[in-house]
């Protein structure tokens, strides 16, 4: 898979999240936040599961109350992904979470209280070496700037940011990122962008209450495409008002279509028409399902007829063209064996998975050797 050189990457600060890094020359992180009560650990450590078995890099679970640090405790424990706290007002609350092992802080200062308490949570952070996530977002800004600016707009976000950060300049801690996300696309970019030449620290990017799956899916693309496709951008969350899975999976998609990321089976399909030699939906279907427990980079082509076919299968490792009586498949570019329709996506999915043993293989005598 090629990965994408016309994209320059805003030059920014790297922190760490646990073991992830994010900024810098590191990859663009994927998250996600969890849905359920944190309290009920057994639901969100089932739901962290399956985001971590879908790929996600880092998780946020919200921890409002004591009663939730002390559930955040037991997750702590049990989970290997980096966590970020989502904390709000209770300076108290941010504290025992950085004793629990937090990674990372999602804090607002200026909701944290006084100074001597947003010093006591950054000289905490500090000592244990934690990063803190500043987080704007159009839907609660302050009243001083509402009555400034009357409505949310890009420049009463990138103020709020630059408040947040002087009290973090003035406790001489530069380890944080920081969104500044609103639910219009305009305003997310504007603010985004307003903000880039004024620090170095890492954004982290996001359409906030982007919507249902569909739309909110269209709407990030747009949104998280546009600042992406410019080199802003460093860790992303897809706020889609569905499965959280399904936000990890979003976010891949984006990455993987921009070249900023290759994980997983970057899969190449027509869109199906009255040339077809099989059911391309069908298929395309059946196996996405298949074979979302690959994290291996794979490029594969699923096409119906021999118009578009080959030129798309020449370039992927895996590809098949649609033919009558029989399909066609290509293994790295070349006419490799027909394949009919009664076994397609078992076939297909045969193909892959031995392709995949054989990268896999091969990356395992590189580290040996190296």
């Amino acid at each position: 898979m090629k990965s994408n050189s016309l994209i320059n990457r805003r030059k920014t600060r790297q922190i760490m999240v646990g073991a992830v890094a994010v900024g810098g020359d590191a990859p663009i992180s994927v998250q996600s936040m969890t849905n359920t009560e944190t309290t009920d650990t057994e639901a969100t450590l089932e739901q962290i599961g399956r985001l971590v078995t879908a790929g996600v890099d880092i998780v946020r679970v919200s921890v409002p109350t004591m009663d939730a640090a002390e559930a955040f405790k037991k997750i702590r424990s049990q989970v290997q992904v980096p966590l970020v706290a989502d904390i709000h007002f209770d300076y108290r609350i941010a504290l025992k979470v950085l004793e629990y092992g937090v990674d990372c802080l999602r804090i607002n200062p200026g909701n944290i209280g006084s100074e001597e308490r947003i010093r006591a949570v950054i000289d905490s952070a500090k000592d244990k070496g934690i990063p803190l996530r500043i987080g704007v977002n159009a839907g609660s800004l302050g009243k001083a700037l509402l009555r400034k600016y009357k409505e949310p707009n890009a420049e009463a976000m990138i103020e709020s940011a630059l408040t947040q950060i002087d009290i973090l300049d003035k406790l001489d801690f530069p380890d944080f990122k920081i969104s500044l996300k609103a639910s219009e696309i305009f305003m997310t970019l504007q603010a985004y962008r307003g903000l880039a030449s004024q620090i170095d620290q890492p954004f982290h990017l996001g359409i906030t209450e982007a919507g249902g799956l569909r739309s909110g899916t269209v709407k990030s693309a747009i949104g998280l495409g546009s600042l992406l496709m410019e080199g802003i951008g460093d860790t992303i969350r897809i706020s889609l008002a569905a499965d959280p899975v399904e936000e990890v999976k979003v976010g891949f998609d984006i990455l993987k279509s921009l070249g900023l990321r290759h994980k997983g089976v970057n899969l190449v399909a027509c869109p199906s028409c009255s040339r077809q030699n099989f059911d391309v939906i069908s298929v395309v279907n059946e196996l996405e399902t298949r074979l979302e427990d690959i994290t291996t980079p794979i490029d594969v082509a699923v096409i119906g007829c021999i118009v578009n076919g080959p030129g798309e299968a020449k370039v992927a490792e895996i590809g098949l063209t649609g033919a009558s009586p029989n399909n066609l498949a290509y293994v790295e570019g070349v006419p490799d064996h027909k394949v009919n329709n009664a076994n397609l996506v078992d076939e297909l999915e045969s193909m892959v998975r031995q392709r995949v043993a054989l990268k896999q293989a091969a990356d395992k005598d590189i580290i040996a050797s190296g």
